[in-house]
């Protein structure tokens, strides 16, 4: 069983004896750590419940590609600035941002660093038109089809109203995106630093995520597809209530465990980097199959609305922090069960969905 932490899922205690974690301590805000020749490893602050965010320089002739920027707060361009300033970046400028995905951890400051060095964004296309949208629904209202996607999922008043007041908040911790980008695709391969480094695309837990092998070095950048404690939220949004992300996530998983060496140092987004992708990979499929299994017992006992099920999901009670974050996750599970003909759903009078074991 797992508990919901902030954004993501604790992973199960077995996990962790698996992997080898070979580099040591991480870096204290406003410095860097060389985890490998010209590959520095950066942390920023987070405020919520997963507190850090891992970044990473990659040097590049002249100058440096960062991987992922951090959330757009002030606090973070002050650590920024005292990095930029440090002698391990040896006087040379940032020349390229390269963005994982749209999430504001990792987004949240490319528009400032890009402008503050006049250099290029590169994301791949879902990605950079996702965060614009978000960003473009800061100060509307919570729109009517988000309303009926909560209600369905069997929402009180009183949770439906805080929706209304949090909707529009993704634009706050971003800072204005470029009006250019160069895209980056799954496949193609990218020079940084005189070595070639082979882009390998994600889904499941973002539209169109992006991942870094160096096979020479033989590290990967995994950003948020693969982290060695906890596992990324998968979820379906209003947008898209007919989605199946997890089986998405399930493919992306399988796909990595078929490119990766296991022996590849694995540079995450979160904790530390760790040795030990296959296994790690197979820990995640195995878990959402065990929870698919676990939502399936419970809808063949009697019929239950989204909100019944949190608890074959979570190890803890669902708060008003995070209750948007299990829905969607449980309507994940709910839909890709669907989707194997192993469930169905059916709408009441009410607007509310109702899913029993089909």
């Amino acid at each position: 069983m797992t508990t919901m932490d902030g954004t993501e899922e604790v992973a199960e205690p077995k996990t962790r004896s698996k992997l080898v974690y070979p580099s040591g301590d991480p870096p204290e805000a406003g410095e860097t750590k060389e985890v490998a020749p010209g590959v520095l490893w950066v942390r920023m602050p987070l405020p919520f419940a997963l507190k850090w965010i891992n970044l990473w320089l990659i040097e590049d002739g002249d100058s440096w590609t960062l991987i992922d920027t951090g959330i757009a707060m002030e606090e973070s361009r002050a650590h920024w600035r005292t990095i930029l300033s440090s002698p391990a970046l040896k006087g040379k400028p940032v020349g390229r941002v390269l963005i994982t995905h749209m999430h504001p951890d990792h987004v949240g400051l490319a528009g400032w660093m890009t402008r503050k060095f006049q250099c290029r964004l590169w994301i791949s296309r879902l990605e950079y038109v996702m965060c614009r949208m978000l960003v473009d629904d800061t100060g509307r209202e919570a729109p009517e089809d988000g309303v009926r996607f909560y209600r369905a999922a069997g929402w009180d008043e009183d949770a439906l109203d805080s929706y209304r007041v949090r909707f529009g908040g993704f634009g706050k911790a971003v800072s204005r995106l470029p009006d250019a980008f160069r895209r980056i695709a799954d496949g193609e391969t990218i020079e940084i630093g005189g070595r070639p480094w082979r882009v390998i695309g994600g889904n499941g837990h973002s539209p169109e995520h992006t991942c870094l092998l160096q096979p020479d070095m033989n590290i990967f950048i995994s950003g948020d597809q693969l982290l060695p404690r906890i596992s990324s939220n998968v979820s379906v949004f209003p947008t898209e209530p007919e989605a199946d992300p997890l089986q998405d996530w399930l493919d992306s998983c399988a796909k990595l465990k078929a490119a990766l060496p296991e022996d590849v140092l694995t540079l995450p987004a979160h904790n530390e980097p760790f040795i030990g992708a296959h296994s790690r990979l197979q820990d995640l499929i195995d878990g959402h199959e065990r929870t698919l299994d676990r939502v399936h017992q419970r809808l063949q006992q009697q019929q239950r609305r989204v909100v019944d099920l949190f608890g074959a999901l979570f190890a803890r009670a669902i708060g008003p922090d995070v209750v948007h974050m299990a829905t969607g996750e449980t309507i994940a599970h709910l839909n890709c069960l669907i989707a194997r003909g192993r469930a169905r759903r059916t709408t009441g009078a009410d607007g509310v969905d109702l899913y029993d074991a089909a």
